[in-house]
Order: C-alpha cells, then structure tokens, then sequence
C-alpha cells in the first residue's frame, strides 16, 4: 500500500432527510477518481464520522470500495473513544475492504489522555487490527495533543504505518519526521500549510481542500518532489485562501458548499451542523473564482 502522495478525505452526503445517501456517494466518487489523487479516506473528521452511527459507518465503506479499484489505497477512519470499540471498527472496515484504519486519538476524558494511555490505546488497537493502523493527530477538533515521544514510540510498532497530523506547529512535524523510522509515514492534514509540511519532510497529505482542488495539491507535491520549491510555493499561496474556508473558517459545510460549487453534488452537513449562510456561499464563491483566475 502506497502512502506517499496526496488524499482527498472524503464528506459523506446526506441527504434532505439526513440519510446517507449512498447515490450520491458513488456520484462523486466517479469524479474523484478521474482526478490523480493517491487515494482516499473516508469517516474521517471531514466525513462527519464523530455523528454517524456503526451501520452507517459500515454501509460508506462498503460502497467506497466497491467504487474504488484496489490499485488505489482507501483509508477508512476507525476511532472511537473506547479501545474496545476502535478494535471493532478496525476489524469492521478491514471485513469490508480497508486498507488501512486511520485512528483518531479518544479524547472526551481529556486531563486522562496521557502518553501512556495513548500508546496502550494505539497498541492494542493495532494488535488486534487485520489492516496496517494510521494515528491521527487533530487537536483542534479533540483538544488533545498525541505528544512526539508517543508517537516516536509507536512507530516502532509493526502494524502502526504512519500518522495523520493535522496540526499546524511545522517544529512538531520536523520532530514528528526526523524522530520516527524512515519507512513510517507522516502526511499532512492541513492544505494551509502543506508547502512547509512538505518541505520539513512529511510524506504527502490527507487535505480536505484535495477534494476541491486536487490537481492543485497533487502539484504542489510534485514540484516539491522535483526541488521547484518557489513554484510549489507560489502555488500554495494561492491554496492558501481557499484551504482556510473550506477548512477553519467554515469547515464541512463550507466544504460541500464549495464542492457544489464546482460540480460535486455531495449533499448536506448533518445536524447539528448547519447549512452554509449566504454569505459563506458568497465568499466561497469568490475564493474559487480568484483561485480560477490565478491558475488559468
């Protein structure tokens, strides 16, 4: 399985009765597949896994890997707050044709989430998993860091592969790097950053602005790759913009907004998220027109 490169973590669509609309599902993915991303990931934080149910969980894996050829790595998230429930879902999603499970760290008891506890968590998880495990670090959505030691530690372990990291702190990324085995595989989770994760190492990025703009972030990458680092930089100043609305700013709904916008129909954010107001559609709208006009 190939983890060097650049995935789209796919929303999940919902539809106007807050179902998992599978149709559409298949829809986008036929699309996405057109494009020359590495692969995919799907319940992550982007698929608003953390609201979904087991069943429904289970109901996108299966329909994802029946759309995407095996010649392309998919990446299903698994985390749970309890180790025993993360242990199922791995086991559920390789059943189902995974690749690999990407784990969110548990977080709800958070003055608990020391490094042993994490590295405990992590370890019985990847033992028990039949699929190579991914940690996956998003402090501003659990408030909980997976701290550097923890993961240097983890990385020594055979089926924990790589690591998610979706923090902004390039110093930590650096240590995250230069700190764990050469064939353990850190990615990116932030299209705002990605030129300087690149740069500090990192072997490519799971970016939810890589749904949206794909061609752009796989670019950027390989210019990376080729050492045409003021290209590459440029480039990401113009991503800049657009990752932070569809990211921070506005998060998934500016997501499937935007992703409407430019021809994915990927439904609805489930409450209790909310729709995207007029004025986020506007501003989204003109952040792909500028993005448009820059790369024409």
């Amino acid at each position: 399985m190939e983890l060097t490169g650049v995935f789209a973590p796919l929303p999940t669509p919902f539809d106007e009765d807050d179902r998992v609309d599978t149709a559409r599902l298949r829809t986008a993915l036929s699309r996405w597949l057109a494009t020359p991303l590495t692969g995919f990931v799907v319940l992550g934080s982007t698929g608003e896994a953390a609201l979904m149910d087991d069943g429904e969980c289970d109901r996108v894996i299966d329909v994802a890997r029946s759309c995407v050829p095996t010649s392309r790595p998919l990446l299903a998230g698994t985390g749970r707050e309890s180790t025993r429930a993360a242990v199922a879902a791995a086991r559920r999603a390789a059943e189902l044709g995974a690749d690999a499970a990407l784990v969110r760290t548990p977080s709800f008891f958070k003055s608990q989430m020391t490094s042993d506890v994490f590295v405990r968590h992590y370890e019985t998880v990847a033992e028990a998993s039949p699929v190579p495990v991914l940690l996956y670090n998003f402090p501003a959505v659990t408030g909980v860091n997976l701290p550097v030691s923890a993961v240097i530690r983890l990385s020594a372990h055979p089926n924990i592969v790589g690591l998610k990291e979706s923090g902004s702190d390039i110093g930590q990324i650096a240590d995250l790097v230069t700190g764990t085995p050469a064939g353990f595989r850190v990615l990116s989770g932030s299209g705002s950053t990605f030129h300087a994760a690149l740069c500090a190492g990192v072997a490519g990025g799971i970016l939810a602005v890589a749904g949206l703009l794909p061609e752009a972030c796989v670019r950027i990458f390989t210019l990376v790759r080729h050492g045409r680092l003021d290209e590459a930089r440029a480039l990401q100043q113009r991503l800049v913009p657009v990752a932070k609305l569809v990211g921070p700013v506005y998060g998934v709904a500016g997501l499937k907004v935007a992703l409407g916008l430019a021809g994915w129909d990927v439904g609805f954010p489930r409450p209790p998220l909310v729709r995207a107001s007029a004025d986020a559609v506007a501003a989204l709208r003109a952040g792909l027109a500028k993005f448009e006009e820059v790369t024409a």
